[in-house]
């Protein structure tokens, strides 16, 4: 039997234009870890020479390999390698690891430009044998555990997005609650 294939999508409603989400999600130095609660590194990024010095193409260069604990307690690593990138508003990539497959992060303006929604979509199948012979019965849980994960990411980066930039600006993220 061939592994389940995930479809799973996730928007994010978040407190501050694309431009400001989109360097903090496409930072080259992949700082999700810094605020995503349970995301960490699960080694240092790898980083092959990129075609020119532009964020783009720095990313495309880059795969970060990611540890994410699931609230079930087990910890998925995931690697991360993107390979469409179109500044500030898309990112396509390949994941590996523990979850193969492809995925897509996408933000558009909201609110006249001062909230960016993100969508996220991943197209996966699990690569742990554990996994694929639970997936049957525990494919619902799987997908809780991904949504809880999400929800977590979201609140995480709305708190980073409430930091002062270079300017001093602040923006308040219970305005979008």
């Amino acid at each position: 039997m061939p592994p389940r294939l995930f479809d799973l999508s996730s928007t994010w409603h978040l407190p501050a234009p694309p431009e400001k989400v989109w360097a903090i999600i496409a930072d080259i130095n992949m700082s999700w870890p810094s605020w995503w609660p349970h995301c960490s590194f699960a080694g240092p990024l790898v980083r092959t020479k990129p075609l020119s010095n532009s964020q783009e193409d720095i990313l495309k260069a880059t795969t970060a390999h990611l540890n994410f604990k699931a609230a079930l307690g087990y910890t998925l690593t995931i690697s991360i390698h993107p390979t469409d990138v179109v500044s500030p508003r898309e990112i396509d990539f390949n994941a590996g690891g523990h979850l193969k497959g492809t995925g897509r992060v996408v933000l558009a303006p909201e609110k006249q430009g001062e909230a960016t929604r993100m969508d996220i979509d991943w197209r996966v199948h699990p690569t742990q044998r554990w996994m694929n012979l639970l997936t049957p019965i525990a494919a619902p849980a799987f997908t809780a555990a991904h949504a809880l994960m999400m929800r977590q990411g979201e609140k995480g980066l709305v708190k980073a997005l409430a930091k002062p930039d270079a300017d001093g600006r602040k923006v308040d993220p219970s305005a979008f609650d």
